[in-house]
C-alpha cells in the first residue's frame, strides 16, 4: 500500500511540473499514515522546495484513492 501511494503521489507531482523547465529528480516520502478497518489515510510531501504536501485517501469499500494537494503557507506558534 505504501508503494503504491508514493507511486500515485509522484505521477501527480510530475503531471504538475513546469514543462518549461527540466524534470527534476525528487523523492516522495511518508510523513504520517493511518488504517481503519479497510481505508487508509496518507500524508506525504516530497524533497522538492515548493512547500507542497498530499493527503492521500485509500477507500477499501469502493477500492479508489482521493488525492488532496496543499501548499502551507506559515506555521507559527500562538501561545496559550
Amino acid at each position: 500500500m505504501d508503494e503504491r501511494a508514493i507511486q500515485l503521489v509522484h505521477n501527480y507531482v510530475t503531471e504538475h511540473l513546469d514543462k518549461s523547465d527540466p524534470e527534476p529528480k525528487f523523492r516522495v516520502y511518508i510523513v504520517w499514515k493511518c488504517k481503519t478497518l479497510q481505508h487508509w489515510k496518507f500524508l506525504l510531501s516530497t524533497s522538492l522546495y515548493d512547500g507542497m504536501y498530499y493527503e492521500l485517501t485509500f477507500n477499501g469499500d469502493r477500492m479508489e484513492w482521493y488525492l488532496d494537494a496543499y501548499k502551507k503557507f506559515q506555521n507559527k506558534v500562538i501561545p496559550y
